[in-house]
Protein backbone atom coordinates (compact mmCIF):
# COMPACT_ATOMS: atom_id res chain seq x y z
CA UNK A 1 0.00 0.00 0.00
CA UNK A 2 0.94 3.09 -0.97
CA UNK A 3 2.24 5.23 2.92
CA UNK A 4 0.48 8.43 4.07
CA UNK A 5 2.83 11.72 3.34
CA UNK A 6 3.98 13.36 5.87
CA UNK A 7 5.08 17.22 5.04
CA UNK A 8 6.40 18.60 8.58
CA UNK A 9 8.08 16.90 11.09
CA UNK A 10 7.35 15.89 14.07
CA UNK A 11 9.23 15.99 17.02
CA UNK A 12 10.25 12.89 18.79
CA UNK A 13 10.88 12.31 22.36
CA UNK A 14 12.58 8.64 23.34
CA UNK A 15 12.39 7.82 26.49
CA UNK A 16 12.85 4.93 29.41
CA UNK A 17 12.45 1.40 30.87
CA UNK A 18 9.40 -0.65 29.05
CA UNK A 19 7.93 2.40 27.44
CA UNK A 20 10.75 2.57 25.21
CA UNK A 21 10.10 -1.08 24.49
CA UNK A 22 6.64 -0.02 23.80
CA UNK A 23 7.47 2.74 21.91
CA UNK A 24 9.42 0.90 19.31
CA UNK A 25 6.97 -1.65 19.22
CA UNK A 26 4.03 0.74 18.42
CA UNK A 27 6.32 2.47 15.74
CA UNK A 28 7.20 -1.04 14.14
CA UNK A 29 3.92 -2.18 13.57
CA UNK A 30 0.88 0.46 14.03
CA UNK A 31 2.65 3.92 12.57
CA UNK A 32 5.96 3.23 10.20
CA UNK A 33 4.00 0.47 7.75
CA UNK A 34 1.25 2.86 6.96
CA UNK A 35 2.86 6.43 7.46
CA UNK A 36 5.81 7.77 5.40
CA UNK A 37 6.79 8.90 9.04
CA UNK A 38 8.90 12.48 9.74
CA UNK A 39 10.32 13.14 13.02
CA UNK A 40 13.13 15.11 14.51
CA UNK A 41 14.41 11.99 17.25
CA UNK A 42 15.73 13.52 20.40
CA UNK A 43 16.76 10.66 23.38
CA UNK A 44 15.59 11.98 26.25
CA UNK A 45 16.64 8.37 27.95
CA UNK A 46 18.11 9.01 31.65
CA UNK A 47 21.56 7.56 29.81
CA UNK A 48 21.65 9.85 27.20
CA UNK A 49 20.66 13.12 29.46
CA UNK A 50 23.42 12.25 31.71
CA UNK A 51 25.61 11.93 28.45
CA UNK A 52 24.58 15.34 27.48
CA UNK A 53 24.55 16.97 30.73
CA UNK A 54 20.81 17.24 30.25
CA UNK A 55 21.28 19.51 27.49
CA UNK A 56 19.26 16.71 25.44
CA UNK A 57 15.79 18.18 27.32
CA UNK A 58 15.98 21.75 26.30
CA UNK A 59 16.70 20.76 23.10
CA UNK A 60 14.03 18.84 22.19
CA UNK A 61 11.62 21.32 23.76
CA UNK A 62 13.11 24.35 22.02
CA UNK A 63 12.41 21.87 18.69
CA UNK A 64 9.26 21.64 20.04
CA UNK A 65 8.48 25.26 19.93
CA UNK A 66 9.96 25.12 16.05
CA UNK A 67 8.03 22.75 14.63
CA UNK A 68 4.62 23.23 17.01
CA UNK A 69 4.09 19.09 17.51
CA UNK A 70 5.88 16.95 19.86
CA UNK A 71 5.43 13.26 20.99
CA UNK A 72 6.97 12.00 23.98
CA UNK A 73 7.66 8.78 25.44
CA UNK A 74 7.77 8.40 29.73
CA UNK A 75 10.49 9.00 31.21
CA UNK A 76 12.95 8.48 34.85
CA UNK A 77 12.86 11.26 36.89
CA UNK A 78 16.14 10.15 39.03
CA UNK A 79 16.07 9.86 42.66
CA UNK A 80 18.62 9.05 44.83
CA UNK A 81 18.27 5.25 44.04
CA UNK A 82 18.02 6.22 40.80
CA UNK A 83 21.35 8.04 40.58
CA UNK A 84 23.50 5.08 42.22
CA UNK A 85 21.69 2.56 39.84
CA UNK A 86 22.54 4.88 36.80
CA UNK A 87 25.64 6.27 38.40
CA UNK A 88 24.41 9.94 37.52
CA UNK A 89 26.17 12.74 38.01
CA UNK A 90 23.79 14.82 39.47
CA UNK A 91 20.17 14.59 40.00
CA UNK A 92 18.59 15.46 36.78
CA UNK A 93 15.49 17.26 37.02
CA UNK A 94 12.34 15.91 35.77
CA UNK A 95 12.38 16.17 32.11
CA UNK A 96 7.97 16.86 31.73
CA UNK A 97 9.03 19.60 34.56
CA UNK A 98 11.87 21.03 31.74
CA UNK A 99 9.83 20.99 28.74
CA UNK A 100 6.66 22.53 30.09
CA UNK A 101 8.82 25.70 31.85
CA UNK A 102 10.25 26.59 28.41
CA UNK A 103 6.53 25.73 26.52
CA UNK A 104 4.32 26.97 29.61
CA UNK A 105 2.10 25.20 28.67
CA UNK A 106 -1.60 23.31 30.63
CA UNK A 107 -1.55 19.82 30.32
CA UNK A 108 -5.09 18.86 29.86
CA UNK A 109 -5.85 15.02 30.63
CA UNK A 110 -8.66 12.89 29.80
CA UNK A 111 -9.51 8.68 30.74
CA UNK A 112 -9.93 6.64 27.43
CA UNK A 113 -13.22 5.24 28.42
CA UNK A 114 -14.82 1.49 27.19
CA UNK A 115 -18.47 0.67 27.94
CA UNK A 116 -17.77 -2.62 29.87
CA UNK A 117 -14.81 -0.74 32.23
CA UNK A 118 -16.42 0.86 34.85
CA UNK A 119 -15.49 3.65 37.31
CA UNK A 120 -14.85 2.31 40.78
CA UNK A 121 -17.11 5.66 41.45
CA UNK A 122 -20.10 4.59 40.62
CA UNK A 123 -21.96 7.84 39.85
CA UNK A 124 -19.21 8.70 37.07
CA UNK A 125 -20.66 8.34 34.02
CA UNK A 126 -18.93 11.12 31.87
CA UNK A 127 -14.95 11.74 31.73
CA UNK A 128 -13.30 14.06 33.90
CA UNK A 129 -10.85 16.54 32.22
CA UNK A 130 -7.58 17.33 34.29
CA UNK A 131 -6.49 21.07 33.44
CA UNK A 132 -2.73 21.20 34.98
CA UNK A 133 -1.05 24.03 35.11
CA UNK A 134 2.09 23.41 33.69
CA UNK A 135 4.69 25.74 35.18
CA UNK A 136 6.85 26.10 38.36
CA UNK A 137 5.36 24.82 41.54
CA UNK A 138 7.48 21.96 43.48
CA UNK A 139 8.95 20.85 39.98
CA UNK A 140 11.09 24.05 39.82
CA UNK A 141 11.63 24.50 43.68
CA UNK A 142 14.95 25.43 45.66
CA UNK A 143 15.25 22.89 48.63
CA UNK A 144 17.72 22.69 50.86
CA UNK A 145 18.97 20.48 53.95
CA UNK A 146 19.30 22.40 57.06
CA UNK A 147 22.16 20.62 58.40
CA UNK A 148 22.08 21.97 61.85
CA UNK A 149 20.48 24.80 63.96
CA UNK A 150 19.47 28.49 62.70
CA UNK A 151 17.11 31.01 60.19
CA UNK A 152 15.73 30.68 57.53
CA UNK A 153 14.82 33.63 55.51
CA UNK A 154 12.31 34.57 52.62
CA UNK A 155 14.54 37.14 50.73
CA UNK A 156 13.28 39.63 48.03
CA UNK A 157 15.57 42.31 46.17
CA UNK A 158 14.02 44.33 43.31
CA UNK A 159 16.10 44.76 39.80
CA UNK A 160 17.86 47.51 41.04
CA UNK A 161 19.52 45.87 44.98
CA UNK A 162 16.70 46.69 47.31
CA UNK A 163 16.20 44.51 49.65
CA UNK A 164 11.60 44.88 49.80
CA UNK A 165 10.74 41.95 52.03
CA UNK A 166 12.76 40.03 54.25
CA UNK A 167 10.49 37.08 56.76
CA UNK A 168 11.66 34.67 58.77
CA UNK A 169 10.11 31.26 57.92
CA UNK A 170 11.64 29.32 60.46
CA UNK A 171 14.07 29.38 63.37
CA UNK A 172 14.89 25.65 63.25
CA UNK A 173 16.52 24.01 66.45
CA UNK A 174 17.37 20.96 65.25
CA UNK A 175 17.73 19.71 61.26
CA UNK A 176 15.10 19.88 59.08
CA UNK A 177 14.34 20.50 55.32
CA UNK A 178 13.66 23.77 53.54
CA UNK A 179 11.65 24.48 50.29
CA UNK A 180 11.04 27.98 48.03
CA UNK A 181 8.78 27.56 45.26
CA UNK A 182 7.02 29.93 42.85
CA UNK A 183 5.29 31.52 39.74
CA UNK A 184 4.40 34.15 37.41
CA UNK A 185 1.43 35.88 36.70
CA UNK A 186 2.50 35.59 32.90
CA UNK A 187 2.02 31.67 33.48
CA UNK A 188 -0.80 31.66 35.00
CA UNK A 189 -2.94 34.51 33.07
CA UNK A 190 -1.67 31.70 30.33
CA UNK A 191 -3.33 28.95 32.27
CA UNK A 192 -6.50 30.46 32.34
CA UNK A 193 -6.76 31.80 29.31
CA UNK A 194 -5.98 27.83 28.10
CA UNK A 195 -8.59 26.36 30.48
CA UNK A 196 -11.07 28.89 29.52
CA UNK A 197 -10.79 28.09 25.98
CA UNK A 198 -10.54 24.45 26.29
CA UNK A 199 -14.07 24.90 28.35
CA UNK A 200 -14.99 26.94 25.60
CA UNK A 201 -14.51 24.46 22.66
CA UNK A 202 -15.51 21.50 24.81
CA UNK A 203 -19.00 22.66 25.82
CA UNK A 204 -18.01 21.67 29.63
CA UNK A 205 -18.26 23.43 33.26
CA UNK A 206 -14.92 24.47 34.35
CA UNK A 207 -14.23 23.78 37.76
CA UNK A 208 -10.65 25.34 39.57
CA UNK A 209 -9.55 24.86 43.05
CA UNK A 210 -6.56 25.38 45.17
CA UNK A 211 -6.37 26.11 49.00
CA UNK A 212 -6.21 30.40 49.08
CA UNK A 213 -7.46 30.34 53.02
CA UNK A 214 -4.25 28.69 53.89
CA UNK A 215 -1.91 30.32 51.17
CA UNK A 216 -2.89 33.65 51.68
CA UNK A 217 -0.61 34.82 48.72
CA UNK A 218 0.61 31.87 46.54
CA UNK A 219 -3.01 30.40 45.68
CA UNK A 220 -4.75 33.39 46.31
CA UNK A 221 -3.17 34.94 42.62
CA UNK A 222 -4.42 32.28 40.80
CA UNK A 223 -7.77 32.80 42.33
CA UNK A 224 -7.83 36.37 41.67
CA UNK A 225 -6.41 35.81 38.35
CA UNK A 226 -9.10 33.17 37.14
CA UNK A 227 -11.85 35.44 38.19
CA UNK A 228 -10.74 38.76 36.51
CA UNK A 229 -10.26 36.97 33.40
CA UNK A 230 -13.43 35.18 33.27
CA UNK A 231 -15.08 38.43 34.36
CA UNK A 232 -13.70 40.39 31.49
CA UNK A 233 -13.08 38.05 28.68
CA UNK A 234 -14.88 34.86 29.10
CA UNK A 235 -18.21 35.12 31.16
CA UNK A 236 -20.57 36.25 28.34
CA UNK A 237 -19.28 33.08 26.47
CA UNK A 238 -20.18 30.86 29.39
CA UNK A 239 -23.25 32.52 29.78
CA UNK A 240 -24.49 31.85 26.02
CA UNK A 241 -23.48 28.56 25.87
CA UNK A 242 -25.35 27.58 28.83
CA UNK A 243 -22.21 26.55 30.84
CA UNK A 244 -20.58 27.40 33.78
CA UNK A 245 -17.06 28.34 35.65
CA UNK A 246 -16.69 28.50 39.27
CA UNK A 247 -13.74 28.26 41.84
CA UNK A 248 -13.65 26.13 45.12
CA UNK A 249 -11.59 25.22 47.52
CA UNK A 250 -9.67 21.87 46.47
CA UNK A 251 -10.96 19.76 49.44
CA UNK A 252 -14.22 20.65 48.93
CA UNK A 253 -13.43 19.91 45.32
CA UNK A 254 -12.47 16.52 45.76
CA UNK A 255 -15.47 16.05 47.63
CA UNK A 256 -17.90 17.41 44.45
CA UNK A 257 -15.97 15.08 42.40
CA UNK A 258 -16.59 12.12 44.25
CA UNK A 259 -20.02 12.85 43.96
CA UNK A 260 -20.65 14.21 40.64
CA UNK A 261 -21.08 12.38 37.50
CA UNK A 262 -18.02 13.62 35.53
CA UNK A 263 -18.45 15.59 32.26
CA UNK A 264 -16.65 18.60 33.21
CA UNK A 265 -12.93 20.20 33.57
CA UNK A 266 -11.15 20.38 36.84
CA UNK A 267 -8.59 22.81 36.39
CA UNK A 268 -5.44 22.68 38.82
CA UNK A 269 -2.22 23.92 40.08
CA UNK A 270 0.89 21.87 39.05
CA UNK A 271 1.26 19.16 41.98
CA UNK A 272 -2.74 18.94 42.70
CA UNK A 273 -3.04 18.30 39.23
CA UNK A 274 -0.56 15.73 38.91
CA UNK A 275 -1.40 13.32 42.18
CA UNK A 276 -5.44 14.73 40.97
CA UNK A 277 -4.87 13.18 37.20
CA UNK A 278 -3.46 9.76 38.97
CA UNK A 279 -6.64 9.19 40.93
CA UNK A 280 -8.80 10.35 38.31
CA UNK A 281 -7.12 7.74 35.80
CA UNK A 282 -7.37 4.58 38.51
CA UNK A 283 -10.82 5.54 39.70
CA UNK A 284 -11.50 5.33 35.43
CA UNK A 285 -9.74 1.98 35.37
CA UNK A 286 -6.33 2.55 34.52
CA UNK A 287 -3.56 4.63 34.45
CA UNK A 288 -2.38 3.55 31.22
CA UNK A 289 -6.15 4.43 29.82
CA UNK A 290 -5.37 8.18 29.80
CA UNK A 291 -4.46 10.64 27.67
CA UNK A 292 -2.47 13.91 28.06
CA UNK A 293 -1.48 16.82 26.02
CA UNK A 294 0.85 19.99 27.15
CA UNK A 295 -1.21 23.39 25.05
CA UNK A 296 1.25 26.20 24.97
CA UNK A 297 -0.46 29.74 24.78
CA UNK A 298 1.44 30.17 21.64
CA UNK A 299 0.01 27.32 19.71
CA UNK A 300 2.77 24.34 20.44
CA UNK A 301 1.61 21.01 21.22
CA UNK A 302 3.27 18.00 23.43
CA UNK A 303 1.27 14.72 23.50
CA UNK A 304 2.67 11.74 26.39
CA UNK A 305 0.95 9.44 27.69
CA UNK A 306 0.17 10.21 31.81
CA UNK A 307 2.05 7.42 33.43
CA UNK A 308 5.60 6.66 34.04
CA UNK A 309 8.12 3.91 32.55
CA UNK A 310 6.54 0.94 34.29
CA UNK A 311 10.00 -0.28 35.99
CA UNK A 312 8.89 -3.51 37.44
CA UNK A 313 7.64 -5.04 34.20
CA UNK A 314 11.07 -3.85 32.43
CA UNK A 315 13.10 -5.96 35.22
CA UNK A 316 10.93 -8.09 34.18
CA UNK A 317 11.48 -7.80 30.75
CA UNK A 318 15.19 -7.83 31.26
CA UNK A 319 14.92 -11.25 32.64
CA UNK A 320 13.18 -12.65 29.73
CA UNK A 321 10.19 -12.96 31.02
CA UNK A 322 6.68 -12.24 29.63
CA UNK A 323 5.42 -8.55 30.67
CA UNK A 324 1.70 -7.43 29.82
CA UNK A 325 1.94 -3.95 29.40
CA UNK A 326 -1.37 -1.65 28.60
CA UNK A 327 0.19 0.23 25.36
CA UNK A 328 -3.06 2.53 25.35
CA UNK A 329 -2.11 5.96 26.55
CA UNK A 330 1.14 5.42 24.62
CA UNK A 331 -0.49 4.74 21.39
CA UNK A 332 -3.07 7.75 22.02
CA UNK A 333 0.10 10.11 22.23
CA UNK A 334 1.31 9.15 18.54
CA UNK A 335 -2.35 9.41 17.53
CA UNK A 336 -2.44 13.35 18.97
CA UNK A 337 0.29 14.20 17.68
CA UNK A 338 0.16 12.54 14.44
CA UNK A 339 -3.79 14.05 14.10
CA UNK A 340 -2.61 17.51 15.48
CA UNK A 341 0.35 17.90 12.74
CA UNK A 342 -2.45 16.27 10.34
CA UNK A 343 -4.83 19.58 10.81
CA UNK A 344 -1.79 22.01 11.01
CA UNK A 345 -0.63 20.46 7.85
CA UNK A 346 -4.12 20.17 6.09
CA UNK A 347 -3.65 16.68 5.54
CA UNK A 348 -6.70 14.78 6.06
CA UNK A 349 -5.76 11.53 5.46
CA UNK A 350 -3.33 11.70 8.58
CA UNK A 351 -6.28 12.60 10.67
CA UNK A 352 -8.15 10.15 9.58
CA UNK A 353 -5.35 7.58 10.09
CA UNK A 354 -5.04 8.40 13.98
CA UNK A 355 -9.02 8.04 14.04
CA UNK A 356 -8.56 4.69 12.54
CA UNK A 357 -5.94 3.80 14.85
CA UNK A 358 -8.18 4.67 17.88
CA UNK A 359 -10.92 3.36 16.69
CA UNK A 360 -8.34 -0.80 16.29
CA UNK A 361 -7.64 0.16 20.18
CA UNK A 362 -11.50 0.17 20.82
CA UNK A 363 -12.32 -2.62 18.92
CA UNK A 364 -9.59 -5.03 20.01
CA UNK A 365 -10.57 -4.35 23.87
CA UNK A 366 -14.26 -4.29 22.94
CA UNK A 367 -13.45 -8.03 21.20
CA UNK A 368 -12.35 -8.79 25.06
CA UNK A 369 -8.04 -8.47 24.09
CA UNK A 370 -6.51 -6.88 26.66
CA UNK A 371 -3.46 -6.76 28.57
CA UNK A 372 -3.51 -7.56 32.28
CA UNK A 373 -4.29 -4.57 34.19
CA UNK A 374 -7.95 -4.43 32.37
CA UNK A 375 -9.02 -8.41 33.02
CA UNK A 376 -10.25 -7.02 36.46
CA UNK A 377 -11.72 -4.25 36.03
CA UNK A 378 -14.39 -5.26 33.26
CA UNK A 379 -18.34 -5.98 34.05
CA UNK A 380 -19.01 -9.25 34.93
CA UNK A 381 -20.40 -11.97 32.30
CA UNK A 382 -17.71 -10.36 29.21
CA UNK A 383 -15.36 -12.71 28.48
CA UNK A 384 -12.06 -11.92 28.14
CA UNK A 385 -8.72 -13.08 27.06
CA UNK A 386 -5.28 -11.81 28.90
CA UNK A 387 -2.64 -11.08 26.15
CA UNK A 388 0.51 -9.99 26.70
CA UNK A 389 1.89 -6.50 24.73
CA UNK A 390 3.48 -7.63 21.94
CA UNK A 391 0.35 -9.77 21.13
CA UNK A 392 -2.00 -6.93 22.06
CA UNK A 393 -0.38 -4.68 19.96
CA UNK A 394 -0.40 -7.59 16.84
CA UNK A 395 -4.22 -7.57 17.43
CA UNK A 396 -4.83 -3.69 17.16
CA UNK A 397 -2.54 -4.01 14.10
CA UNK A 398 -5.23 -6.99 12.77
CA UNK A 399 -7.98 -4.71 13.08
CA UNK A 400 -6.26 -1.67 11.70
CA UNK A 401 -5.65 -3.69 8.74
CA UNK A 402 -9.01 -4.16 8.37
CA UNK A 403 -10.51 -0.83 8.59
CA UNK A 404 -7.63 1.05 6.48
CA UNK A 405 -8.25 -1.53 3.72
CA UNK A 406 -12.74 -1.33 4.02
Amino acid sequence: MNKIKMTTPLVEMDGDEMTRILWKMIKDELICPFVDLKTEYYDLGLVEREKTKDKVTFDAANANKKYGVAVKCATITPNKQRVEEYNLTEMWKSPNGTIRAILDGTVFRAPILIDYIKPAVKNWKKPITIARHAYGDVYKSTEYRVPTEGKAELVFTDKDGNESFRQTVYDFECPGVLQGQYNKDSSIRSFAHSCFKYALSTKQDLWFSTKDTISKQYDQTFKLIFQEIYDSEYKTQFEELGIRYFYTLIDDAVARVIRSEGGFIWACKNYDGDVMSDMVSTAFGSLAMMTSVLVSPDGNYEYEAAHGTVTQHYYRYLKGEDTSTNPMATIYAWTGALRKRGELDSLPELCDFADKLEGACIKTLTDGIMTKDLTGLVSEGVAVKAVNSRDFIAAIRERLQAALDA
